[in-house]
């Protein structure tokens, strides 16, 4: 029997079968170039080029190599593949720190203490971080920024039997430049070199790097060139420490960093802004190549072993140091990174384009929130120029009262405020940072701390060495925290043989807030602690400084109690008669710059004399002692969640359920959030350290800030800017991320769903009331809201101008209860978006044209499909 293959039914049979083989070789077109772009990626990756990773991450991996002749031997080449990770690199703000990691570098010899500036390039194989000026294609070494003109210049004998001016015989040298005998600058720089301050003899070669500004070069040949914001000195004694940082890799070859980058508000003479590229670079020193085995200093290996201390008993190797970064070995082997900087606090007053500032006045704890939401208002015309005021609780709720600000910022419910409603803004919370050394050097990323702890520091209870154990009272408690046998128990290992004043207090704040009421709630709600407060002996016999014995908590201020002069034969003490322990005890006004000093490893302990001379006799002079080292840190700070998230300290858990301790987290916070309490109507939850204190998962340090305005009284105008600031703080501002408009890490987000669900319903009811201005009042009798502008007068110095109108914000979607490391991006129409560097995105730059390629394969598919269908119509 014959069978034909050309009935209609077979036909289809057949195109279905092509239709499906089409589509089929689509998805696999697509996956395969889906993994092409991937490979490509990689390779990008490996050859140094930043690749993008995780939320806002860079890495990059490139093979380092040195060929050299060890011992005067025959020629090496040695290798090492390192990869370097950057965990944020866009809208980085002024100070921020962003951690830094690698692997496969060689290690370190000839540590350095203090690994900052020129003191950190003794050591020998570091892994240098600079900012630098420009793009990665841009930067050079002379738009790259260090603290000392010793860093940029060096010269020695040019005698070449030698072998002191090592930089010459670098194998990389560009003939007839780098190997000139004074060498590293441009010819039309050679031509202006000033004699002066750059004037060699014959028998002299130098390699002179110039810091070039935008409009200008600092030869830096001597302290007498340099541009302004350079330190004269080898080590720096300013208040800001140097940025670039020789760092440790340990025998493993890893290593980490938290380098601090800073805008043109700390270094005019860098220029890093957001219309001014800027990049990290970052060099692991591998050493010179070197041309020939009788060039000894060039060949060296170090002087000291791996992850030795440099003990002053020889230099470090220059030829593997830090102090040759600009020669060709170890240039032409960085790492460069961009960067772009977030807009400044002052883009508002300078570039607003909605209006004359309103004034919002209050709590601290959402200042750095307010850094990234400020330009989401000011530079878009359908908003206003919101303005985020910092002060107490207190005085900001009495600006609101009053009329002066348009609403307060506080964490906690005041008395009279009636006629108040409070909304829900941010949740985040308050921690003790810590900067803690061990005793092989490296850094304490944990510690543990309890209420009674915490009260020691606060009450002065540590007598801070010799002059303190003098106090009565004091003098059989340890002299800091670190000798303190509680202390020791919770947290092993730690050194037990030092001391210092810094270790025997907590730095905090000198102003009232709530953030001090929740501290001081937090140590009132502990038995342990208050019966040591109240004079009962700590089970190892340390008792309470007896000017605190009895204090009554919570306070909101943290009072300075202690009066004690002492009798002493020191001429500076003796000459300045003040209370001591305060010396030591000595707060700060704000949290910003408690998380400052923390960031720079300062403590704010005044107990060092110098002598003023110029004065007729000469004075003793009090003053605040120096940073800490790299190694001997010990110091402890008050801060907020924002800041710390930013400046990258750590934080210590507390302690909740007995023998329980909690670190701040989203997961911590969103325990604690989960145990507030409603409150009446309008007002705030009610999130007490007693509930929190049973709770073996929720963190102690939670806080709810709120933003509180009247519901009658204020003026249509002012009502409905305020109402727009929590619409879109409440959508927009929720979003995690680090673009304009966006929450920060150190937040929880509010959302429709989830822990925070009814701090998020309680924000629309209080924003409806706000705008509404219809609360009756207690007479019964409604108040309707005026036509006429209130006056809400903005700090002094503000730009003046009439408050513009305020259209209807657009609609937002609201955010639902995600993750908040993942970042989402509002619509650019409603904000205006700081420009980023273009980097190649992990699924940006690897997957999306993958996928385009796909969708291109499968329309493909689909067109043939309708070719198919055509045909079957046209039979």
């Amino acid at each position: 029997m014959s069978v034909s293959f050309n009935t209609p039914t077979m036909r289809r049979i057949s195109e279905d079968s092509i239709v499906r083989r089409l589509a089929a070789a689509a998805v696999v077109l697509g996956l395969v170039l889906i993994g092409l772009t991937a490979m490509q990626q990689r390779a990008q990756a490996a050859t140094g080029t930043p690749v993008a990773t995780g939320a806002d991450g860079l890495t990059a991996t490139q093979t380092l190599s040195r060929s050299f002749y060890p011992n005067g031997g025959v020629e090496t080449t040695l290798e090492n593949k390192v990869t370097v990770n950057l965990d944020k690199h866009s809208n980085v703000q002024a100070n921020e720190r962003i951690h830094i990691t690698w692997s496969g570098a060689h290690p370190t010899g000839a540590r350095a203490v203090n690994p900052f500036g020129y003191a950190g390039m003794q050591q020998e194989y570091p892994v240098l971080i600079m900012e630098c000026r420009g793009t990665p294609s841009q930067v050079t070494p002379q738009t790259c920024w260090t603290d000392n003109w010793q860093e940029r210049t060096q010269s020695a004998s040019s005698d070449p039997s030698g072998d002191s001016a090592v930089w010459l015989d670098d194998a990389k040298n560009v003939a007839g430049s780098d190997d000139k005998r004074i060498s590293g600058l441009t010819d039309a720089q050679a031509s202006a070199l000033p004699s002066s301050e750059c004037s060699y003899g014959d028998d002299t070669a130098a390699h002179i790097t110039p810091f070039a500004t935008a409009s200008k070069v600092y030869y830096n040949c001597s302290n007498q060139d340099m541009a302004p914001e350079e330190t004269t000195g080898t080590s720096s004694t300013s208040s800001t420490p140097p940025q670039e940082i020789s760092a440790f890799t340990n025998a493993r070859g890893n290593g980490s960093a938290d380098f601090e980058v800073r805008t043109d508000t700390q270094n005019a003479s860098l220029g890093c802004s957001q219309s001014v590229a800027c990049s990290v670079v970052v060099i692991p020193i591998e050493g010179l190549s070197c041309t020939a085995a009788t060039q000894a200093n060039c060949n060296s290996t170090g002087n000291y072993n791996a992850g030795q201390y440099y003990d002053g008993s020889t230099s470090g190797a220059a030829a593997v140091s830090s102090q040759l970064w600009w020669s060709p070995s170890n240039w032409d082997q960085r790492f460069t990174f961009p960067i772009t900087i977030a807009p400044p606090p002052s883009v508002c007053s300078l570039n607003s384009a909605s209006g004359a500032p309103v004034a919002f006045y209050g709590s601290e704890l959402l200042s750095q929130a307010a850094l990234q939401w400020t330009p989401a208002y000011c530079l878009n015309k359908k908003r206003f120029n919101w303005q985020d005021n910092v002060m107490s609780d207190d005085g900001a709720f009495a600006l609101m009262r009053s009329g002066t600000g348009a609403a307060a910022e506080v964490s906690g419910r005041r008395d009279q405020d009636s006629g108040i409603a409070y909304a829900p803004t941010a949740v985040t919370g308050w921690g003790v940072a810590f900067d803690i050394d061990t005793p092989t050097g490296s850094q304490q990323l944990s510690l543990k701390l309890n209420a009674r702890l915490l009260a020691k520091l606060l009450t002065e209870s540590y007598s801070g060495g010799s002059v303190g154990r003098q106090r009565p009272g004091l003098d059989k408690n340890p002299y800091s925290l670190n000798l303190d046998p509680e202390f020791q128990e919770l947290n092993p290992g730690l050194d037990v043989r030092h001391w210092s004043e810094a270790a025997s207090t907590l730095l905090a704040v000198s102003t009232g807030s709530d953030v001090m009421q929740q501290v001081t709630s937090y140590i009132a709600e502990d038995k342990d602690a208050m019966a040591f407060i109240d004079g009962k002996a700590d089970p190892w016999g340390m008792t309470v400084n007896p000017a605190y014995k009895g204090l009554s908590l919570p306070v909101s201020t943290w009072p300075l109690q202690d009066t004690w002069i002492p009798t002493t034969t020191d001429s500076c003490l003796s000459a300045n008669k003040t209370p001591y322990m305060p010396l030591i005890d000595s707060p700060l006004s704000t949290m910003r710059l408690v998380s400052q000093a923390m960031l720079y490893n300062w403590p704010n302990v005044n107990t060092v004399c110098t002598v003023d001379n110029s004065t007729n006799p000469a004075t003793n002079v009090i003053g605040r002692v120096g940073p800490q080292g790299i190694g001997s840190r010990f110091m402890l700070g008050l801060v907020d969640l924002g800041d710390a998230a930013r400046y990258g300290l750590t934080l210590a858990s507390l302690e909740t359920a007995p023998g329980t301790y909690v670190a701040p987290s989203n997961t911590s916070m969103s325990a604690a959030v989960k145990l507030a309490e409603p409150g009446k109507k309008y007002k705030p939850f009610s999130l007490d350290e007693k509930t929190l204190r049973k709770s073996g998962t929720a963190y102690p340090g939670t806080m709810v800030v709120y933003t509180a305005a009247k519901t009658r009284g204020l003026s249509k105008s002012i009502a409905k800017k305020v109402a727009q600031f929590l619409q879109v703080s409440s959508t927009e501002g929720q979003v995690a991320g680090r673009g304009n408009g966006q929450l920060p890490n150190g937040y929880l987000p509010i959302t429709k769903t989830g822990v925070t669900k009814e701090l998020y319903a309680a924000e629309q009811a209080a924003r409806a009331a706000i705008r509404a201005q219809k609360e009756p009042r207690t007479d019964g009798s409604a108040t309707p809201s005026t036509t006429a502008t209130a006056s809400i007068a903005p700090p002094v110095g503000s730009k003046p101008g009439a408050a513009a109108s305020v259209d209807a914000p657009p609609a937002q979607s609201t955010p639902s209860a995600a993750p908040s490391a993942t970042p989402s991006t509002p619509s650019t129409s409603d904000v205006q978006l700081a420009k980023t560097a273009a980097v190649s995105s992990g699924l940006g730059g690897g997957m999306l044209p993958g996928l385009f390629l796909l969708a291109l394969a499968a329309i493909i598919a689909t067109l043939a499909t309708r070719v198919i269908l055509l045909m079957r119509g046209i039979r």
